[in-house]
């Protein structure tokens, strides 16, 4: 039996999570801060009159690495669980994943092909720019992200109009085909590279700069925004596409909307943080559990929910074996793979 929780509830709850997960991920890690002095050094950071005593370290350790690293974790947490919503709409089917459309293979295709140019330019010129060598994975896996999907999204369309059976059929087929392209560059890499896209493939918040976070934050904003003011029209098409239709909705214009914001979300959520898998499916999945399929409410809190599920993850990823640190895509594969698992049983049930 599904138990729904009203959406005011729902929104209280996450919303005090989703604080939970930032005072947590802010105050602990491989050098850990006492709670209070993590809240009053956040406090004084957002100009509040708050006196400095002994907190020197705290606002140090927020600012330079904290900080950036947990509005990276909530950016891609949230823009991640938004995607998956918006598969999961357009396929109609709980179980879809923002991979079906290949933005993820394409991203790895494109990170891939950033450690080629990055090997042929070291041989060939002499080694590109230094300042340039951060950005060359997260900017080629951005673009191969979009590539793929525009190329999945092309293949799909027929006189006109978008059929989603073709382009899910069309983006497992380039999901397969990009597979086989990184491995091939994968064996053809160098011992540095191949580790630094391995290490990539598996996916981390380590590392995060504002420099990065800046247009990830800046395109999270805009898909939450933007498809919230889609969710009648993702409800009607709940009834089938000619039910939404003769309803005034414009279908082709939302497959194309969908599409395009799944594409820009998960290519920059990959390209900054690496493959991260099962937050797409797993956090619509829960929330649609909690709060039924009404995307009005679908929408909003599976940002929440998103955002506070990849800190938590982050957080066990840096906890568990500390110092070292676990890569964040194995953890949320050791909660996504058993819970889709549980999804497929209770559905044959």
């Amino acid at each position: 039996m599904i138990v729904l929780v009203k959406p005011r509830a729902l929104f209280v709850g996450l919303s005090l999570l989703c604080l939970l997960a930032i005072w947590l991920s802010l105050a602990l890690g491989p050098v850990s801060l006492p709670l209070l002095d993590t809240l009053r050094a956040a406090l004084r950071m957002l100009g509040l009159p708050i006196a400095p005593d002994g907190l020197e370290q705290a606002e140090l350790i927020l600012g330079q690495i904290r900080l950036p690293r947990t509005l990276l974790g909530l950016a891609v947490g949230g823009v991640l669980a938004l995607s998956g919503v918006a598969m999961q709409g357009l396929f109609r089917n709980p179980l879809a994943d923002p991979g079906l459309v290949g933005v993820s293979s394409g991203a790895a295709l494109g990170a891939a092909l950033g450690a080629a140019i990055a090997i042929v330019g070291g041989s060939a010129f002499g080694g590109l720019p230094e300042s340039f060598g951060p950005y060359l994975l997260s900017i080629c896996a951005f673009l191969g992200g979009l590539g793929v999907t525009s190329l999945v999204y092309r293949l799909g369309r027929r006189n006109g109009q978008t059929h989603v059976a073709t382009m899910l059929l069309a983006g497992i087929a380039l999901t397969a085909l990009s597979g086989s392209a990184v491995g091939l560059f994968t064996y053809l890499a160098d011992d540095a590279t191949l580790r630094t896209l391995a290490f990539w493939n598996l996916g981390s918040l380590n590392g995060a700069s504002y420099s990065r976070l800046w247009p990830l934050l800046m395109i999270t904003v805009g898909v939450a925004l933007w498809l919230p003011r889609r969710a009648k029209a993702l409800n009607a098409l709940l009834l089938g596409e000619s039910e939404a239709g003769h309803l005034g909705i414009d279908v082709e214009g939302l497959k194309r909307e969908l599409v395009f914001c799944t594409a820009l979300g998960v290519g920059a959520a990959v390209a900054a943080a690496g493959m991260i898998g099962f937050v797409g499916l797993v956090v619509p999945h829960l929330v649609r559990l909690l709060a039924g399929p009404d995307h009005r409410v679908l929408l909003p809190a599976s940002v929440l929910a998103g955002a506070s599920l990849l800190l938590f993850a982050d957080l066990v990823a840096r906890l568990a074996l500390a110092p070292a640190e676990l890569p964040i895509g194995i953890v949320t594969a050791f909660i996504g793979a058993p819970f889709f698992l549980y999804l497929l049983l209770r559905g044959r049930a």
